[in-house]
């Protein structure tokens, strides 16, 4: 397509599969490449945000990083979705839990988003939108969960638009239910909205805002595979 490569992605149309799983850290890109991917070639480094294509199980798949936040991830998927006509995205990544029975080291299957964002209001739309993922794929990765046996909760997320915040009001969100708290699922469940296309988003509770647990940085990037076994569970 005219279009490719893009300022942020160097890849050629037809580089990039049709599927799509990506990680906020490229390094997490890069363990999946090298533990899920057979033949994986890489086709982006663009900006240090690594892209590899190859086939999990005999099914071409990419993988790629999308960044920190919704103004990053919203650059990416929106370039994935309409010049490299991906049909499906699926976001594995951290949360911070706000829930006493979600722990560190949980799932979360994201059905809802919500967002302190304003990146919705480029659609001008007459009310408020509520970013939701394609119920197909949320109902195969519960059912991964369940076969794998793997500890989940499904439910709402928020997508902050601020890591270091003055004012959280995590006990508010928390009363509505929400169960964690990260930074770009809402803005990637718009982008598909807007495509007509697919997405979902699957988090590892890295962190417990409330109890202050937490992980290292290191075990992030490299021991949170039960999302990314979901994740390729669901594309098979």
């Amino acid at each position: 397509m005219a279009n490719t490569p893009t300022p942020h992605i160097g890849a050629k149309y037809g580089d990039i599969a049709d599927t799509v799983i990506m990680a906020g850290d490229p390094l997490r890109v890069k363990f999946m490449a090298e533990h899920y991917l057979d033949d994986a070639v890489l086709f982006n480094q663009v900006r240090g945000m690594l892209g590899y294509t190859g086939t999990h199980n005999g099914r071409r798949i990419s993988v790629m990083g999308h960044g920190m936040g919704g103004p990053s991830i919203g650059i990416y998927t929106y370039e994935l979705y309409n010049f490299y006509d991906v049909q499906t995205i699926i976001r594995v990544g951290s949360a911070g839990s706000i829930q006493q029975d979600l722990h560190v080291g949980d799932l979360v299957v994201a059905t809802g988003a919500c967002t302190n964002s304003n990146y919705a209001a480029q659609y001008e739309l007459p009310g408020t939108f509520a970013p939701i993922a394609d119920f197909g794929l949320a109902r195969r990765a519960v059912e991964a969960c369940e076969r794998f046996g793997y500890r989940h909760m499904v439910g709402n997320v928020m997508s902050s638009d601020t890591f270091y915040t003055a004012n959280s009001h995590n006990d508010k969100w928390q009363h509505m239910g929400v169960l964690a708290v990260e930074m770009e699922i809402a803005m990637l469940y718009m982008n598909a909205s807007y495509a007509g296309r697919k997405a979902l988003g699957i988090c590892t509770v890295s962190d417990h805002i409330l109890t202050g647990e937490a992980t290292t940085a290191e075990e992030r990037q490299n021991t949170f595979t039960k999302m990314m076994d979901v994740a390729f569970a669901i594309v098979d």
